[in-house]
Order: structure tokens, then sequence, then C-alpha cells
């Protein structure tokens, strides 16, 4: 199989409300932006397929995909969606490539959550109607609470371990220009907070924020072409654990264990510490530490004492603040953390491992390993 690159990445907003325009154009100048980068690339021309990867009930319009083609130069082009997380669709993306399809693919994932009025009733329509929905709870990060005490007392990871993973990304995010709840936190500052659900307050959960995300992947003979300095994908898998909050293990992410083994073995790597920096989903703050376990990272709750995982230390978590600083984009959310990556290798550093997740209510998740 063919080794298969980025050669070109746009975003537009992180913002709490782009109250300006559309998905639709937000979609068009993050594609504009990510052409750009690949070299002043004509999608019209140099581009063999797109990928869209988005949900009607987000958008709240039926069929939605059909909105796809025009915004990012797909019309009358081979355009496929796929209705999960961003980083499922650079799967894809890659199975494009490596199947001979296609040897220049676009990867679009977006967001506009300020125009969702009911979003608590939509991620609710997500639930088990049998075992879950129909217990009418009225706040659904209960579920991230239960999650969150299992996993606690399963490894020790204490409630000001949760506050320090806060206090560390909200400060990551002030080093980047899209990241609408960076802050300066003290540890009483998070510790003072009122519970949403226990063990998470106000602060321990990531926030909504409407942004688009373009990637261009090119195959190996094509990369340079657009790129003197591609960013490489040497591994990716996507998993589905049970949903069924029954029979799912909660207190453990299952789902990024089985990713991480799939994309681990086809990069050849043997351990997640030879790499120089990781990017995990952290929407609450218990997920970054769990996430971390699921990838093979033991200990998680020592490390992060000792200042493992800070920035210019041994292995740097989410330096450019994750999800919590820069708010989750709904099904963007894993081309977020992509993005962040990308810069990061850009740079100067070597490789990466960028971690996805769905979100509640989902056991969906994602694994990419990245390298200069």
């Amino acid at each position: 199989m063919e080794n298969v690159g980025i050669v070109g990445i746009g975003w537009y907003g992180f913002s709490t409300h782009v109250h300006d325009l559309s998905f639709r154009e937000m979609m068009f100048e993050a594609a504009q932006r990510a052409f750009y980068d690949a070299g002043g690339m004509n999608p019209r021309e140099q581009v063999d397929a797109f990928i869209s990867c988005q949900e009607d009930f987000w958008e709240g319009i039926a069929i939605s995909d059909e909105f796809a083609p025009d915004p990012i130069g797909g019309s009358m082009r081979p355009t496929m969606t796929v209705a999960g997380d961003g980083v499922q669709g650079l799967a894809h993306g890659i199975m494009l490539v490596n199947s001979g399809v296609a040897d220049v693919v676009v990867v679009e994932s977006h967001a506009k959550p300020s125009d969702i009025m009911t979003l608590p009733e939509v991620v609710e329509l997500a639930m088990d109607p049998l075992y879950v929905r129909r217990a009418k709870i009225p706040n659904y990060h209960f579920i991230a609470g239960l999650d969150a005490m299992n996993f606690m007392h399963r490894t020790g990871v204490t409630r000001e371990d949760l506050a320090e993973v806060v206090i560390k990304n909200r400060s990551n995010g002030l080093k980047t220009g899209r990241a609408p709840y960076a802050s300066l936190m003290t540890r009483n500052d998070v510790l003072n907070q009122e519970m949403v659900v226990e063990p998470l307050s106000q602060v321990d959960i990531a926030r909504p924020v409407d942004a688009s995300i373009v990637i261009v992947l090119a195959s190996e003979t094509f990369a340079r072409k657009f790129n003197d300095t591609p960013i490489w994908i040497t591994g990716i898998g996507f998993a589905t654990d049970n949903s069924n909050l029954e029979l799912a293990n909660l207190g453990e992410a299952g789902y990024l264990r089985k990713a991480s083994a799939t994309a681990f073995q086809m990069a050849k790597i043997e351990s997640p510490l030879k790499v120089n920096g990781v990017f995990v989903d952290d929407r609450y703050s218990y997920k970054e530490l769990q996430h971390l376990e699921a990838i093979g990272i033991m200990d998680v709750a020592e490390k992060l004492r000792q200042g493992y995982f800070h920035s210019g230390s041994y292995l740097p978590v989410n330096p450019k603040g994750g999800h919590l600083a820069k708010g989750y984009p709904l099904e963007a959310s894993g081309l977020s953390l992509v993005l962040d990556a990308v810069e990061y290798l850009r740079e100067g550093q070597e490789a990466a491992i960028v971690g996805s997740w769905r979100g509640i209510p989902t056991f969906t998740g994602g694994v990419v390993v990245m390298q200069r």
C-alpha cells in the first residue's frame, strides 16, 4: 500500500457563534484555505474524490450531504458522506487511495452547534431507547459521570488530577488563535466550581463550538506535486464498542484500545511513548487520562503528577489546548485534533498520535499515527 500524506489543511471558525456565515459558507472558507495550503490546487481538476463527515440530526436537514459538494469544490465529482467523526472520514479517504480508486482525496467536516436549539434532545435521541432514554434523566452528562467514577475508582485518579488536566489544557490553548475557552486557572479555581454531575464541574466539560475543517490527502506518488513536506499518515484505525450501558465497560475506553491496536500495527510502532506528542479527545477532563491509558500509556495519574504530559516535558499531551480550550465541533472534533497535530509536526516535531471520540452517548473512536 502507498503511503498517504496530508498535503493541505484549512479551517474556519472555532468561535462560540459564527453568526455571519452558514455552515455551507464555513465549508467554503475552510476549503479555500486548504487548497491554498496544498500549493494552490484546483479541486475541480486535481481532486479525484470528496468525503464529507456529517450527521443529519446535527444539521436539522434531511439528506444534508446534498449540500456538501458545492462548497468544497466537489460539484459533479464523486462525493460520499460518512455519518461519523472526521477521523473515520480520514480512514475512508486512505482506503480510497490504497484501493487505487483515487490519488487525491479531500476530507471535510464541520459543525454549527450555535444553530441547534435542542442539542440535549438530539443527544438523548441517540441513546438506547429501552434502557437509557426511557429513564428521562434530565442531564445527559450523567453517562460521563458514571464513566468517570468507574475510571477514577479503578485507577486511583483523583479530583485534583482532573483539575490539573483542566489547568494544563486551558493554558495550552493560549498558544493558538482558535481557543475561545483558553484561560489561566488555579487549582482552587477549578475545585471550587459547582458540580454539573459528580465528579465533573462546568470547567471539566468542553463546550460546543462552530468550526469547519478541510484536509487534502494524496498518495505518495502525487503528494510532492502539491507539498514538499507532506505529513504522512503511517497508521489509522477506528472501532465502535457496545453502546448499551448495561453491557459497556464503563470506566474504560475499549473503542480507543481497539482502534490504537490497528493503527499501531499498521504504523509498525510498539509503544506510544516513541512519539513526540499526543492529541486525544478531552471533552471531559477525565477522558484525556482514560484515552491515554487506552492507547497504551500506563500509570497516567502518576505521570500527570510528575509533569510528564506538560508542554516541554517527555510526552506533551494536547499541547495546543485540546477541546477544553478550543471547544468541540461535533463531527469535526477528530479533524480538530488532526489539525493540531499537523501544526505541531510542521513546527519541527517528528511524530504524533491522535485519538478521537465521537462523544456521548457513543463508544466510537479513531486513532491516527502521523510522521513528518
